[in-house]
């Protein structure tokens, strides 16, 4: 009877542990949002990367430009968090002399390229066509990684939109484009050991850790907004806390349960009863 109490009780226990660490790890390969409730961003987009408009997620930005342009935004993406950027071109409805190709380009901190997981990053699209879409998926951004590999990290993602082919004539025709970023949890199981020491955004590097600025040139008013503005909501986690922590718990919970259930289930039932000699 005691052996089946202990067992009771550990199957409980791993089963309300498990319910409640489940939702913090679970891990959606699509991330998606409804465009109607996203909440309205900026209305301009940056030329460069110097003035890229800081984006946060869930917000949608728009921008009204030329057939040839590049567009910036930037946009903030932690650690344990996997970012789909996803852009709309609506195109003139003037004659246009053939077919354009649109592209989506993430960059990080480090101006890295950084390739997509899945998504329509390049589409081309028909003269007569009277929009684009294109999304990117990146991969969920570590806290820390070597410095040989490519891997995402921490800090401001700057997306560039911007056409890489289409007939000489139809450049300069008015195009709307709009941009939202979307972004997931991805979970502790992406979790790694060690952190940045600052996230890679415009200006951690110029300062030094007293606050005082280094003597690289001031930068721009421009420059500055988007430094303050590329940050999540609540601020950078830099790998303060992952749900990796509950599942160690869970697990070492599990283990002295089981060892406690297997000591009673091997110990006896006391000595056995000599059997008188001779017998």
């Amino acid at each position: 009877m005691r052996t089946r109490t202990f067992v009771t009780a550990a199957l409980l226990a791993g089963t309300a542990l498990f319910g409640a660490a489940g939702p913090a790890g679970a891990d959606s390969p699509s991330p998606s949002a409804s465009p109607s409730g996203s909440a309205a961003g900026p209305t301009e987009a940056g030329t460069s990367f110097r003035t890229a408009t800081p984006v946060k997620a869930g917000q949608r930005a728009t921008a009204g430009a030329s057939t040839g342009d590049y567009l910036y935004w930037a946009v903030p993406v932690d650690t344990g968090q996997r970012a789909t950027m996803k852009a709309k071109v609506s195109l003139p409805k003037a004659a246009r002399h053939g077919a354009a190709t649109w592209q989506l380009d993430v960059y990080d901190g480090l101006r890295r390229r950084q390739a997509c997981s899945y998504g329509a990053q390049t589409r081309a699209a028909a003269a007569d066509a009277a929009s684009v879409e294109l999304s990117c998926t990146l991969r969920t951004v570590r806290s820390w990684a070597e410095q040989s590999s490519n891997d995402p990290l921490p800090g401001t993602y700057y997306v560039r939109l911007t056409v890489t082919d289409l007939p000489q004539d139809d450049l300069g025709l008015p195009v709307h484009a709009e941009f939202e970023p979307v972004v997931d949890e991805a979970g502790g199981a992406y979790a790694v050991d060690g952190k940045l020491a600052a996230p890679l955004v415009p200006g951690a590097a110029t300062a030094s850790p007293e606050g005082v600025q280094s003597a690289s040139p001031e930068p721009s008013a421009t420059g500055k907004r988007s430094a303050a503005a590329s940050e999540p909501d609540g601020g950078w986690s830099s790998g303060r806390w992952s749900d990796r922590w509950v599942w160690t718990a869970v697990g070492g919970l599990l283990a002295a349960l089981a060892g406690i259930g297997g000591y009673a289930m091997t110990r006896g039932r006391g000595r056995p009863s000599r059997v008188p000699p001779g017998v």
